[in-house]
């Protein structure tokens, strides 16, 4: 696929944001199907709840779990896009963020394929792009329902990303990718968030299909 009508120029290399990457219909399918999770399945953090799919990630290599079948739909899409490149989507990380939760600025480190990919369900969000080494520089993206976020190369490596917990969000001139939003937002709007669920696809290269033995 093309990228280069959705690349985010205002962001260091390479974020690339494409709106109506899902259908209301997909939207809803995702909705209830994570709804309909077992509550076991959850994993309870601090400030918001998540979902591992295909395994759970760990310096020690991810032991491989079956997905289940409707998640697989949506890790073909990430697939075929080649973003990828070579690698297939082996990991979803499904998050849960209320109003006024959020994520504080880290990076996804080693233990993935350095690309993100993140489908947005439910509600807007902003997410905040900011230059790890000490630098004040920061961006920040509009995150649509039924979007789709990319971020590799520099943005992956060199930069920290995070939500912050607000129950609302102000569009102004940070806001850098607005001319590729679905929606025309002039500054000044207040957006108001809902519950928002995001499904953050990649590739985990250490992975196992046995259970690793651990002795003493």
């Amino acid at each position: 696929m093309d990228y280069s009508d959705f690349i985010v120029t205002q962001c260091p290399e390479t974020v690339i944001y494409i709106p109506n990457f899902i259908t209301s219909d997909e939207e809803k399918h995702i909705l209830a199907s994570v709804a309909s999770a077992p509550k076991p399945k959850w994993t309870q953090l601090l400030n918001r709840r998540l979902i591992n799919y295909g395994g759970v990630p760990h310096k020690n290599g991810m032991i491989a779990e079956e997905m289940p079948r409707w998640l697989l739909t949506f890790v073909e899409k990430i697939n075929n896009l080649g973003v990828l490149e070579d690698k297939k989507a082996n990991h979803v990380l499904v998050n849960e963020y209320l109003p006024g939760q959020g994520i504080m600025p880290h990076t996804d480190g080693p233990l993935f394929h350095p690309v993100i990919s993140t489908i947005s369900c439910g509600s807007h969000t902003i997410l905040r792009l900011q230059r790890s080494a000490g630098g004040e520089e920061e961006q920040q993206i509009l995150v649509e329902p039924r979007s789709l976020l990319l971020i590799k190369d520099e943005a992956y490596h060199d930069h920290l990303h995070s939500i912050d917990e607000y129950f609302e969000d102000k569009i102004d001139e940070r806001v850098t990718n607005l001319s590729l939003c679905e929606t025309t937002h002039e500054s000044g709007t207040v957006l108001t968030r809902s519950r928002r669920i995001s499904l953050t696809i990649r590739h985990v290269p250490k992975t196992s299909k046995m259970k690793i033995k651990l002795g003493f």
